[in-house]
This record gives C-alpha cells, structure tokens and sequence, in this order.
C-alpha cells in the first residue's frame, strides 16, 4: 500500500508508516511544500497514493470524489501537536490492514473512524 503524507502532518509520520512496511513518501520529501491542494491531488492520483491529512477540504466529496482516489484519510483532531497525531497513527495502523482503503475516504477522529465509499 502506498501513501502520501500530507505537508500538515509530522515527517515522523511517513517514517512510521516505513516501518510497518507501507510506501509512504511526505510531500516534503518530494519537494511539493506550498502547492496548490488541487496540484497535489493530481499526483495522488497518478502516483496511486492514499493521501493522509489534516487538510479538512479533501473531506469535501463533491471536490474530492473518493472514486477519484486510491483513498483519502482525513485526520479531524482536537489536537494536531505531533504527540497527539503520532498517538493517533498507533491507532490507525492496525485498521490499514483490515479496511477497505481504495476509493474510500477515512473520517479519523480520535474516538472514531468513519469510512465512506
């Protein structure tokens, strides 16, 4: 499985995700920083990368069809400190194995996650 950390979300993240043995690039590490969410959507799309972010407007379906995408997970917290966001990761991980991912979108919170296809 491949994923995309978004620009709002700790590099640990990526790193993370490497070690559970995901591909996962951060936009940083792609030199992609400050582009246009529309851009970065387009890349998505063709690298075939599941997008996580903290960004809410990729939770907008009518802009960001999950069908478009090889899966989008939205991180909706209280708190976006890395402690609480890599805490939140722990909890996630072991739901990537088991969920559907393709053309889905992930509402992650940190009581729930609502998944929508």
């Amino acid at each position: 499985m491949k994923f995309k950390i978004d620009e709002n979300l700790p590099v640990e993240v990526a790193e993370r995700l490497r070690q559970e043995g995901y591909d996962a690039l951060s936009v940083y590490e792609q030199y992609l920083g400050g582009s246009p969410d529309s851009d970065l959507a387009s890349i998505y799309q063709e690298e075939k990368r599941a997008i996580i972010t903290l960004d809410t407007d990729f939770a907008n379906i009518r802009t960001y069809s999950p069908k478009q995408f090889f899966g989008l997970i939205v991180l909706r917290l209280r708190r976006q400190d890395k402690f609480h966001v890599l805490k939140i990761l722990e909890r996630l991980i072991p739901k990537l194995a088991s969920e559907a991912i393709e053309h889905h979108l992930w509402i992650v919170e940190e009581t729930r996650i609502r998944i929508r296809g």
